[in-house]
Protein backbone atom coordinates (compact mmCIF):
# COMPACT_ATOMS: atom_id res chain seq x y z
CA UNK A 1 0.00 0.00 0.00
CA UNK A 2 1.39 3.56 -0.72
CA UNK A 3 1.79 6.13 2.07
CA UNK A 4 -0.47 8.91 1.63
CA UNK A 5 0.87 12.28 0.89
CA UNK A 6 3.14 13.49 3.64
CA UNK A 7 2.27 16.94 5.41
CA UNK A 8 5.65 18.69 4.83
CA UNK A 9 6.49 20.92 8.29
CA UNK A 10 9.38 24.04 7.68
CA UNK A 11 11.27 25.62 10.56
CA UNK A 12 8.89 28.64 9.21
CA UNK A 13 5.70 27.32 9.71
CA UNK A 14 6.70 25.17 12.75
CA UNK A 15 8.32 28.41 14.12
CA UNK A 16 4.58 30.63 13.38
CA UNK A 17 2.92 27.28 15.56
CA UNK A 18 2.29 27.99 19.15
CA UNK A 19 2.48 25.60 21.39
CA UNK A 20 -0.55 23.70 21.40
CA UNK A 21 -1.18 24.14 17.58
CA UNK A 22 2.71 22.01 17.28
CA UNK A 23 1.23 19.83 19.83
CA UNK A 24 -1.92 19.38 18.09
CA UNK A 25 -0.07 19.24 14.71
CA UNK A 26 1.73 16.42 16.56
CA UNK A 27 -1.28 13.93 17.59
CA UNK A 28 -2.41 14.26 14.06
CA UNK A 29 0.04 12.30 12.37
CA UNK A 30 -1.06 8.90 12.18
CA UNK A 31 1.37 5.68 11.39
CA UNK A 32 0.38 5.50 7.34
CA UNK A 33 2.11 8.62 7.30
CA UNK A 34 4.84 7.76 8.49
CA UNK A 35 5.62 3.79 8.07
CA UNK A 36 7.57 2.00 6.16
CA UNK A 37 7.98 -1.55 4.29
CA UNK A 38 8.10 -4.44 6.84
CA UNK A 39 9.90 -7.46 6.95
CA UNK A 40 7.77 -10.56 6.72
CA UNK A 41 8.10 -14.63 5.73
CA UNK A 42 5.18 -16.81 5.43
CA UNK A 43 3.60 -18.83 8.10
CA UNK A 44 5.08 -22.74 6.55
CA UNK A 45 8.75 -20.77 5.31
CA UNK A 46 11.52 -23.45 6.80
CA UNK A 47 13.23 -21.81 9.88
CA UNK A 48 16.08 -22.08 6.94
CA UNK A 49 14.75 -19.84 5.03
CA UNK A 50 14.27 -17.18 8.61
CA UNK A 51 17.63 -17.56 8.68
CA UNK A 52 18.35 -16.99 5.22
CA UNK A 53 16.31 -13.81 5.31
CA UNK A 54 17.45 -12.09 7.93
CA UNK A 55 21.01 -12.97 6.87
CA UNK A 56 21.17 -11.88 3.25
CA UNK A 57 19.02 -8.59 4.12
CA UNK A 58 20.79 -7.85 7.07
CA UNK A 59 17.73 -7.74 9.26
CA UNK A 60 17.01 -8.01 13.10
CA UNK A 61 13.62 -9.29 13.19
CA UNK A 62 11.30 -10.73 10.45
CA UNK A 63 7.27 -10.76 10.65
CA UNK A 64 5.73 -14.05 9.95
CA UNK A 65 2.57 -13.49 8.20
CA UNK A 66 -0.53 -16.01 7.31
CA UNK A 67 -1.85 -16.81 3.80
CA UNK A 68 -4.65 -13.87 4.33
CA UNK A 69 -1.47 -11.12 5.18
CA UNK A 70 -2.36 -11.16 9.05
CA UNK A 71 0.87 -11.06 11.34
CA UNK A 72 0.97 -14.40 13.30
CA UNK A 73 4.28 -12.84 15.29
CA UNK A 74 7.57 -11.72 15.24
CA UNK A 75 11.01 -13.48 14.91
CA UNK A 76 14.01 -11.54 16.04
CA UNK A 77 17.79 -12.92 14.93
CA UNK A 78 18.80 -13.35 18.77
CA UNK A 79 15.55 -15.55 19.34
CA UNK A 80 16.65 -18.08 16.19
CA UNK A 81 20.56 -18.22 17.71
CA UNK A 82 19.38 -19.14 21.25
CA UNK A 83 17.56 -22.19 19.00
CA UNK A 84 20.22 -23.14 17.25
CA UNK A 85 22.50 -22.51 20.64
CA UNK A 86 20.17 -25.77 22.03
CA UNK A 87 20.15 -27.65 19.80
CA UNK A 88 23.27 -29.86 20.95
CA UNK A 89 22.38 -33.35 19.35
CA UNK A 90 22.68 -32.54 16.03
CA UNK A 91 24.26 -29.04 15.16
CA UNK A 92 23.58 -30.39 10.92
CA UNK A 93 21.46 -28.11 8.94
CA UNK A 94 19.11 -30.82 8.06
CA UNK A 95 17.14 -30.49 11.17
CA UNK A 96 16.34 -26.50 10.33
CA UNK A 97 14.62 -27.24 7.04
CA UNK A 98 11.41 -28.91 9.33
CA UNK A 99 11.16 -26.25 11.75
CA UNK A 100 8.40 -24.00 10.22
CA UNK A 101 8.46 -20.32 11.37
CA UNK A 102 5.71 -20.25 13.08
CA UNK A 103 7.02 -22.63 15.61
CA UNK A 104 9.72 -20.19 16.23
CA UNK A 105 6.98 -17.33 17.28
CA UNK A 106 6.65 -17.06 21.19
CA UNK A 107 4.49 -14.23 21.37
CA UNK A 108 2.08 -13.07 19.40
CA UNK A 109 2.98 -9.48 17.63
CA UNK A 110 1.78 -6.21 18.86
CA UNK A 111 0.29 -4.02 16.02
CA UNK A 112 -1.20 -1.00 15.65
CA UNK A 113 -4.01 0.23 12.52
CA UNK A 114 -2.82 2.46 10.03
CA UNK A 115 -4.98 4.86 11.32
CA UNK A 116 -3.30 4.83 14.58
CA UNK A 117 -1.75 7.99 15.47
CA UNK A 118 2.46 7.53 15.41
CA UNK A 119 2.31 8.94 18.91
CA UNK A 120 0.50 6.52 20.30
CA UNK A 121 2.30 3.67 18.48
CA UNK A 122 5.36 5.14 20.59
CA UNK A 123 3.79 4.79 23.76
CA UNK A 124 3.33 1.18 22.71
CA UNK A 125 6.62 0.87 21.99
CA UNK A 126 8.20 1.94 24.67
CA UNK A 127 5.64 0.24 26.99
CA UNK A 128 5.84 -3.61 25.29
CA UNK A 129 9.81 -2.47 24.86
CA UNK A 130 9.99 -2.65 21.08
CA UNK A 131 12.23 -1.33 18.70
CA UNK A 132 9.18 -1.83 15.94
CA UNK A 133 5.28 -2.46 15.46
CA UNK A 134 3.90 -3.67 12.80
CA UNK A 135 0.88 -1.59 10.92
CA UNK A 136 -2.25 -3.51 9.43
CA UNK A 137 -5.17 -2.30 6.94
CA UNK A 138 -8.73 -2.70 8.33
CA UNK A 139 -8.49 -6.54 7.53
CA UNK A 140 -5.77 -7.06 9.77
CA UNK A 141 -3.15 -7.77 6.73
CA UNK A 142 0.28 -6.48 7.64
CA UNK A 143 1.13 -3.28 5.67
CA UNK A 144 4.47 -1.42 7.17
CA UNK A 145 6.25 -0.94 10.13
CA UNK A 146 6.77 1.92 12.62
CA UNK A 147 9.92 2.12 14.24
CA UNK A 148 12.30 4.17 16.76
CA UNK A 149 13.66 5.73 13.62
CA UNK A 150 10.47 7.00 12.52
CA UNK A 151 9.92 8.27 15.94
CA UNK A 152 12.95 10.03 16.26
CA UNK A 153 12.60 11.65 12.09
CA UNK A 154 8.74 13.03 12.83
CA UNK A 155 8.44 14.07 17.01
CA UNK A 156 11.18 16.25 18.04
CA UNK A 157 10.68 18.86 15.42
CA UNK A 158 7.30 19.55 17.47
CA UNK A 159 9.14 19.56 20.64
CA UNK A 160 11.80 21.95 19.50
Amino acid sequence: MAQSKSRKFTREMLARMTPEERSKSARTISCSDTMSEAHWIWADSSMVEVIEQLTVNNWDHIFVIDNDGAPQGRIHAVDVLKIIAQKTVNRDIAWMHGIPAQQLVSQPPITVRESTPLLKAGALMLAHDLNQIGVVDKKGALIGVVGHNTMARKVPKFIL
